[in-house]
């Protein structure tokens, strides 16, 4: 089968010819139609997880997917084949850049009928990243203060809408040039950030959700109300995250440190900091789908790529142009 692969890590894509995936007794085959792309594809690439994601190289990349079920393990009770899918696969069996994957059918779920391949597979890591931050680790209610940065983003354009699904007041960041489109999604306060500075215009939030990282993070805590949570998509890894991943005794004091000065910032202003890494659940998407089919979340796409432009694809995500997702059509 086709697929887009690296030989080492800070290349190029290489399109190579690759073994059909084999299937394990839970595993369901699936023919890839569209396959979403994120950022997560290019830090992968030039090799920033490779502590904590030691992948064996040559590595198929992609992470994003809608396709039909072709072929079902011996234990699948789920799918059968000619069904119509979309997915986040493991991180361990990451590999959507190919005309075929192998995924446990435990993150698999029956693709929304009101939406194409391209706008299902533009959806599952970036809606799952904000069920499990907004919905799962921050709780939200309504009537609550939640900022989302970068509204404009995959992940933005997500959490946006399942936040006013929740009740919340949603503020975001965006450029003068996006307004329209988070306003359209529900957000009820928008800071420009070319012309404003968010943490001087926000203040007793009791959610930030941080894709940015860096000093965006560090400047988020200035908004939250004591006992405000700020969850970060972006880094850095903290010390829970090490646990849950069953991080080496290295790799936790190396998290421990990197996470060190934000912890103890937030401590200070007596609000909490996390880590948040998205895992893959097809019973998590089959909710998002329900939020789907009642039209609260809708996908938004900004481009969409043939199988053979996938360098370009990924490089168009690289340069932070994107409104929404970038996808790649295979069929």
């Amino acid at each position: 089968m086709k697929a887009f692969i690296i030989d080492r890590y800070k290349s190029g894509l290489r399109a190579a010819e690759m073994p059909v995936p084999e299937l394990g007794e839970y595993d369901v085959l699936v023919q890839i139609h569209a396959a979403g792309v994120n950022p997560i594809d290019a830090k992968i690439k030039d090799g920033e997880f490779k502590l904590i994601l030691p992948y064996r190289l040559p590595l198929i990349m992609g992470s994003d997917l809608a396709g039909v079920v072709v072929q079902v393990g011996p234990g699948v009770q789920r799918f059968k084949p000619g069904d119509e899918v979309y997915a986040r696969p493991d991180k361990d069996r990451i590999g959507t850049f190919a005309e075929l994957i192998a995924v446990n059918e435990d993150d698999l779920a029956e693709k929304p009928q009101s939406l194409t391949m391209e706008e299902a597979a533009s959806l599952p890591m970036v809606a799952l990243t904000a069920w499990q931050a907004l919905v799962e680790r921050a709780n939200l209610r309504p009537g609550q203060k939640v900022l989302i940065h970068a509204g404009s983003g995959g992940v933005g354009t997500a959490a946006i809408q399942l936040a006013k699904h929740l009740g919340a007041t949603v503020a975001t960041t965006t450029s003068t040039a996006n307004v329209d489109l988070v306003k359209s999604l529900g957000a009820d306060v928008i800071v420009d950030y070319k012309n404003e500075d968010f943490e001087t215009v926000l203040h007793d939030y009791d959610v930030v959700l941080d894709p940015l990282g860096g000093k965006t993070t560090e400047k988020s805590l200035r908004v939250l109300r004591p006992g405000g949570k700020l969850i970060g998509i972006s880094g850095p890894p903290d010390p829970d995250f090490a646990k849950e991943m069953g991080a080496s005794r290295f790799l936790r004091l190396a998290m421990t440190l990197l996470s060190y000065r934000i912890k103890r910032q937030a401590r200070r202003r007596e609000v909490t900091y996390s880590f948040l890494f998205m895992k893959a659940s097809g019973d998590q998407l089959r909710k998002i789908t329900s939020l789907i089919d009642e039209g609260a979340i809708r996908p938004v796409v900004d481009k969409v790529f043939p199988f053979d432009s996938t360098n370009e694809a990924l490089a168009y995500v690289e340069s932070g142009r994107t409104k929404g997702k970038v996808v790649i059509k295979l069929r």
